[in-house]
């Protein structure tokens, strides 16, 4: 077990090796915030938050639905029309 924990260590420090210096920071983290790839990360940050606030809203609005609905059935067996 131990000589699988060194090889797979083994080859990701060689993987980390042959890693470009380019490819280890983004343009945000050099500090160049007009470049087209920090503009494409924040439109990918931007579009993760509509889906979550989207998620969010439907899930709200499902809740509020059920509590209508609850409240009409409640009034209804409340008063029974017999």
């Amino acid at each position: 077990m131990k000589t699988f924990r060194i090889l797979f260590a083994g080859a990701g420090l060689a993987c980390l090796a042959h890693v470009n210096g380019a490819a280890m920071a983004c343009a945000a983290c050099y500090g160049k915030s007009d470049s087209p790839m920090a503009q494409g990360m924040n439109a990918g940050i931007f579009a993760l938050l509509g889906v979550i606030a989207m998620v969010l809203f439907g899930a709200g609005t499902f809740f509020v639905v059920l509590a209508r609905r609850a409240a009409v059935a409640a009034r209804s067996n409340d008063n029974p029309k017999n």
